[in-house]
């Protein structure tokens, strides 16, 4: 919404975090995506299939200790 606001209004980026109380690091973050992330999805939707009746700590704690 702020990036929006930063094109349509012609605005800096020091006034647009002004305006929305933002910090300007928290403006410009881009998280960055890993393959261990989608490792690990992998992993929990095949532990969800396997065993439907274990719910999200178990399949933490069995990804964890594995």
């Amino acid at each position: 919404m702020a990036k929006e606001a930063m094109k349509e209004r012609y605005l800096s980026i020091r006034q647009v975090c002004e305006a929305f109380c933002v910090s300007q690091g928290c403006f410009r973050y881009v998280p960055t995506l890993s393959s261990d992330n989608a490792r690990i999805a992998e992993l929990l939707l095949g532990l969800a299939r396997s065993w439907r009746n274990w719910g999200f700590g178990l399949c933490f704690l069995y990804l964890r200790n594995v």
